[in-house]
């Protein structure tokens, strides 16, 4: 699995992933989206909300189930991928990349894994 996981970005054991860039890029692992299967509806905090690193931020609903998302960060939601809003399938088609959810002005972090960390969790 390593092989797949972007190594420049960093996760958490709930299947999110963060992009430390500025603001922050906040998205679900391949393994979550692969787990829920066909992701059809997500629900994310609006522009402004301030969220808190390890809350309850949204749902993200598949055919097979509902499943909470977990903030890996603290800070003020700056903007919400109105494409996946649109589309919940490009989770799926694209966890890593069109499929990411938020952008937080980020400060601070819960506790984050590298993609090595993150793969030894998840074999």
């Amino acid at each position: 699995m390593a092989a797949e996981l972007p190594t420049t970005l960093e996760y958490t054991a709930e299947h999110e992933w963060v992009d430390a860039s500025s603001p922050v890029t906040v998205g679900i692992t391949a393994v979550a989206a692969d787990a829920l299967g066909d992701i059809v509806f997500v629900e994310l905090p609006s522009v402004g909300s301030t969220i808190e690193a390890g809350a309850v931020i949204g749902e993200i609903e598949s055919t097979k189930s509902v499943s909470e998302l977990f903030s890996p960060v603290s800070g003020t939601v700056v903007e919400v991928n109105g494409a996946v809003v649109d589309d919940p399938s490009l989770v799926n088609a694209d966890p890593y990349g069109e499929g990411w959810l938020l952008r937080v002005d980020v400060t601070s972090t819960g506790p984050l894994l590298s993609a090595e960390e993150y793969a030894a969790l998840n074999p």
